[in-house]
């Protein structure tokens, strides 16, 4: 199997962010956002995910943490895309169901080229530390959009940070599941022989 990895840049007025991806890695993380429970969540999706990756931001966490969390999701959306090339041998399609205490989150991904995100559920308090709690669903739906994922995503549960960190960790497992190649497959997962 040929290496898929990316590395990714990405620089504007708000974020200057570097990322560099490797799908079938081992879980091991550098990240720095400046964000510590952005950063808890990200080590802990490449831990679950078992995907190698280095993300360094320099955001304008002076604003708050939107423009970092989101461009962060851009530019690992854009990872994902560029390191699984054409997706031939892939599984395509994951779900994933998982607690962390009273809470639970649900991701169900098709890695189909056809960008889509669909969301149920709400946060228990509004931020965690600096990381305002619907960021995560705003990741979610920035990285289906730039890595061309169709994602729902849902959890339930009654304190914020059990649920972005259950809805992380079943993410992660959802993407290994489905980025996965099936040794079985030829080709391209879809009857029109591209995605």
């Amino acid at each position: 199997m040929s290496e898929r990895t990316a590395t990714v840049t990405r620089e504007t007025a708000e974020t200057t962010i570097e990322c560099t991806l490797e799908v079938d890695g081992t879980g091991a993380a550098m990240v720095d956002t400046g964000i510590g429970f952005f950063d808890h969540m990200l080590t802990s999706f490449a831990k679950h995910g078992l995907f190698d990756l280095e993300i360094e931001c320099d955001g304008d966490l002076e604003i708050d943490d939107h423009h970092t969390v989101e461009d962060v999701a851009i530019v690992l959306g854009e990872a994902f895309d560029e390191a699984l090339g054409d997706r031939a041998g892939i599984v395509r399609y994951a779900d994933r169901k998982v607690p962390l205490d009273e809470a639970v989150a649900e991701t169900v991904v098709d890695v189909s080229g056809r960008p889509r995100f669909y969301f149920d559920g709400a946060f228990s308090q509004e931020s965690i530390g600096g990381f305002t709690s619907d960021m995560a669903r705003h990741f979610g739906e920035s990285l289906s959009m730039n890595a061309g994922l169709t994602l729902h995503l849902a959890v339930d549960g009654e304190n914020a940070h059990h649920e972005v960190e259950a809805l992380f960790k079943a993410l992660a497992r959802s993407m290994d599941d489905a980025t996965r190649i099936d040794e079985r497959r030829e080709g391209t997962p879809s009857t029109k022989g591209t995605l």
